[in-house]
């Protein structure tokens, strides 16, 4: 599906609304929702090696898969 993703979307904008973490990580960019309101906003890799919410999320995923 990543695979996918990145051929379709190369060279052009999306909206990609996804529950899955390795789906947004072909982004160029994250908006993290809270209650209708953006609380972290980033590159990927940026907001992984973070302190926030998403990095809480992808290490639990992470943990979860191990």
């Amino acid at each position: 599906m990543q695979a996918a993703l990145a051929t379709v979307l190369a060279g052009r904008t999306a909206l990609i609304i996804a529950h899955r973490l390795s789906t947004v990580l072909v982004a160029d960019r994250v908006l993290v929702l809270s209650e209708g309101e953006v609380i972290e906003d980033g590159p990927p890799l940026q907001l992984i090696t973070g302190t926030g919410h998403f990095a809480n999320l992808h290490t639990a995923w992470r943990t979860a898969l191990a």
